[in-house]
């Protein structure tokens, strides 16, 4: 991508690198250091004409998703009421954003981490 002067990187990262988690030493962990890669891909990259950021979802209805969280209502409920919008991510609300990250319609957009969690993060 440098070498043609243009490109998009675009990596996926969670809610979870940028607020902690009980219980979730690692996951949060990696996540983090994932949105610090993507930021420093951004700075280093940037240059040459490519675009680096992360996408941070919360809890996507992956099936996984699905099976963790909507098949267990006393895990997701703690979870569901910190969310304003009262629901959890769908994976096309994910692929939506990479697809617009992706577009020449974010080309200024370099070292974001973009949340997608329906307000988690103001809560």
């Amino acid at each position: 991508m440098a070498q043609a002067g243009a490109g998009s990187i675009i990596n996926l990262s969670s809610t979870a690198g940028i607020r902690a988690l009980d219980e979730h030493y690692v996951y949060c962990m990696t996540k983090a250091a994932l949105i610090m890669a993507t930021k420093v891909l951004a700075l280093e990259l940037g240059p040459s004409g490519v675009r680096a950021n992360a996408i941070c979802p919360t809890v996507t209805l992956t099936d996984m998703g699905q099976r963790v969280w909507l098949d267990n209502p006393v895990k997701a409920a703690p979870m569901l009421s910190r969310i304003p919008l009262g629901r959890f991510l769908q994976p096309a609300e994910v692929s939506a954003a990479a697809v617009w990250l992706a577009s020449d319609a974010a080309s200024m957009i370099n070292g974001v981490e973009l949340p997608i969690d329906g307000g988690l993060l103001v809560t």
